[in-house]
């Protein structure tokens, strides 16, 4: 659907994080760094919703936090790949007949934001890729009303094309706040294919506050003035989540990281949040990064799936390939353990054992002592599973997966 009609805003190309450096990039008390993700590699696309899933402790968090270098310092480190993120919004070289982007200029505008120095990755966080994580309580200021928040977006954000406050942000209590429009004619010029509503909102008002009020309509408030004059405390945990999905979009990023963001939420307000995020990033052109360990959530919202285990993508492909025939055994649990209304089923399937700790990480097949397939395997294939040799790739158009078992194919019908 994205793949082959433009550049990837987003290309994660063989990511490994290591834990346990101290502050001069060294090795502590001369232990051996302890690896936890092993050569990463996806790719997203302009509009596209993209979803990591997998296991608790399979390193989709570490994957996902990597990306804006938010990881625990000094302790965890980008120790090799490379983290491609393109500006593929503001080339000027665009098709409009076909809504391609020149693909000499996208690959100018490319940052590797693995090794960008951290004045400009600071420029980049928020403004042109925002995160919405899993508790919107402690993303929010408890002590500062939604409409002080959601105006220091304006405030701090570094996109040329945003407004900035013409006076330091003031109390609640008052009526109206003079905001000067400082929009950039070189971006106006420009054309944005992907991002029409999200543009015409802006142009539409000089004010802030306006754009806000009809982003908050858009995620689903009826009275906007109501939430903007409220404390985190005085809304629900599905209606903070919603603000902070309009948080996220205001600075019209290009890419947007969601952390399980609907993990404290009860089943009805999940749907009603992912389906606001979708909706609001589809109408804006932002691409969005959705970490998941909940399959039903991918199968319902997400165009393509990149499946993790113990630290590897093992799985990626169109999101219907991926759910209804799974190359890869891991995949294929997953999706088996989910309980079906319609089935007779009496007990629930499961993966035996568990995700097993970095420090016990296998160098060759790492779901080998959990996979039925390789039990069931003749003893040539059983050795390389459980052999140091990494698994090879199996390829089905742009669905894949690394597997010693080539007959692993399961359709769900």
């Amino acid at each position: 659907m994205f793949r082959g009609e433009t550049n990837a805003v987003l290309s994660v190309q063989d990511v490994s994080v290591a834990f346990g450096f101290d502050k001069n990039g060294n090795s502590c008390d001369g232990k051996q760094p302890l690896q936890v993700t092993d050569r990463v590699s996806f790719d997203i696309f302009p509009g596209e919703f993209f979803a990591l899933v997998g296991e608790s402790g399979c390193g989709k968090s570490v994957t996902a936090m990597s990306i804006l270098r938010l990881l625990p310092w000094p302790s965890a480190k980008i120790v090799s790949g490379s983290i491609m993120f393109r500006d593929v919004h503001d080339c000027d070289n665009i098709d409009e007949s076909r809504g391609v982007v020149d693909s000499r200029e996208a690959t100018e505008n490319a940052r590797d934001l693995a090794t960008l120095p951290l004045k400009e990755l600071q420029n980049v966080r928020g403004s042109e890729i925002a995160c919405i994580f899993q508790e919107p309580m402690q993303a929010l200021n408890p002590v500062v009303t939604i409409k002080k928040q959601l105006l220091e977006v304006f405030k701090y954000s570094s996109q040329k094309s945003s407004w900035s406050l013409s006076h330091s942000l003031q109390g609640d209590k008052e009526k109206s706040s003079s905001v000067q429009e400082s929009l950039s004619q070189q971006r106006s010029t420009r054309v944005s294919l992907w991002r029409p509503k999200a543009d015409r909102i802006h142009e539409e008002s000089s004010d802030p506050l306006v754009v806000i009020r009809e982003q908050l309509r858009l995620a689903g408030f009826t009275d906007p003035d109501r939430v903007l004059n409220s404390y985190p405390h005085e809304l629900s945990g599905g209606m903070l989540q919603r603000v902070c999905i309009v948080m996220a979009l205001l600075p019209k990023p290009k890419l947007i990281i969601a952390d399980e963001p609907t993990t404290a939420l009860d089943v009805t307000v999940q749907a009603q949040v992912l389906a606001v995020l979708k909706d609001m990033a589809e109408k804006t052109g932002t691409a969005v990064l959705l970490i998941t360990h909940n399959m039903g959530i991918v199968s319902q919202y997400a165009h393509r799936v990149a499946v993790m285990y113990a630290g590897r993508i093992v799985e990626e492909g169109p999101v219907r390939e991926v759910i209804n025939h799974p190359l890869h055994p891991y995949t294929q649990g997953l999706l088996a353990a989910i309980p079906e209304s319609h089935s007779d089923l009496r007990t629930l399937v499961s993966i035996p054992g568990s995700v097993p700790h970095p420090k016990d990480f296998a160098k060759g097949c790492r779901f080998a002592d959990r996979c039925s397939k390789c039990a069931q395997a003749s003893a040539e294939v059983r050795e390389k599973c459980l052999s140091a040799e990494l698994p090879p790739k199996i390829a089905e158009a742009d669905h894949f997966a690394y597997c010693f078992c080539q007959d692993t194919r399961s359709s769900r019908g």
